[in-house]
């Protein structure tokens, strides 16, 4: 059961989607925040791979000598996960930004 979120944590929240897609480079509060929900998202997805590394590890563990047939699915998720696991920062995507068409 997924834990209440209290309201200091949603004000901390960014309401702002992931992108610098429509951000005005003018407006610093505007900017911070398509920052820093960058930051998070791209913390979310290193947080995902962790997860599925424990518990594949745990699945390993359990399983023995069997675990190349019992764990394949956790070891599949795994390596899609892998590649949008690291923590790049964001200034790559401000600097060159190239509106989608």
């Amino acid at each position: 059961m997924p834990t209440p979120e209290s309201e200091s944590f949603k004000a901390a929240k960014p309401t702002v989607p992931p992108t610098f897609d429509g951000v005005d480079y003018d407006d610093n509060r505007a900017l911070k925040a398509a920052q820093d929900s960058i930051i998070r998202e791209q913390w979310v997805q290193s947080m995902m791979a962790r997860l599925i590394r424990e518990e594949m590890g745990r699945c390993y563990y359990k399983e023995g000598v069997n675990h190349l047939e019992k764990c394949g699915h956790l070891r599949d998720r795994y390596l899609q996960q892998l590649k949008h696991s690291k923590i790049k920062g964001y200034l790559f995507e401000q600097q060159n930004y190239v509106p989608e068409k």
